[in-house]
């Protein structure tokens, strides 16, 4: 056996155990939302929800911390269960949906707070801005199988934004201080995924 060929084989046995650890998880649209929460004339708080949420979760099951994620939410799907509004949130004032249909994340670094909490750091894309921010992710790592044999995990992903940075920045003073809408939007994303076939 020639040197070259037992570096090789070397090599190829160190790295199986690796690519064994790799896992793709697709995340599922039917049972993920995003929801926001934002204060309204100081004295109460709109609560509403966007779009279909879809992408992929690359686990590394070995060290969750070298894991990954991209994701896609509907921007014009945004439902606060009043017309009006969610017509003026989809419009040049807000989202401007005509312009900026989707919403997106892509991770950058995961880093492990306890077994079942991670605070994962990347790139927000809304309005055609992208800016760093970190979610709060509760959920385990452990997986099973739902009625229909899909291996399936799950979660919730929080963290609060402050819509001015993204180019959202509409409000109106009031006369006794603060603003009609709030600049800080609390987010927070109920994820179920299912591990690909």
């Amino acid at each position: 056996m020639s040197r070259l060929f037992r570096l090789h084989l070397t090599v190829a046995v160190l790295a199986a155990p690796a690519l064994a650890t790799a896992s793709t998880w697709n995340i599922d649209p039917a049972h993920t939302s995003a929801q926001f929460a934002v204060r309204h004339l100081v004295i109460s708080t709109v609560r509403g929800q966007l779009g279909k949420v879809s992408g992929v979760v690359n686990l590394d099951d070995g060290d969750l911390t070298k894991s990954s994620v991209q994701a896609s939410i509907d921007a014009a799907g945004i439902d606060t269960r009043e017309q009006k509004r969610d017509e003026h949130l989809r419009g040049p004032d807000f989202l401007d949906v005509a312009k900026y249909p989707t919403i997106t994340f892509t991770s950058k670094k995961v880093e492990k707070v306890s077994d079942d909490i991670y605070k994962v750091t990347g790139d927000l894309t809304i309005r055609g801005v992208t800016k760093e921010v970190t979610l709060s992710v509760q959920g385990s790592p452990k997986p099973l199988k739902d009625p229909m044999g899909n291996v399936k995990m799950g979660g919730v992903a929080t963290t609060r934004i402050n819509r001015q940075d993204f180019g959202v920045s509409w409000s109106k003073s009031l006369d006794g201080g603060g603003l009609v809408v709030a600049d800080e939007v609390d987010v927070t994303i109920d994820v179920e995924v299912a591990e690909k076939r």
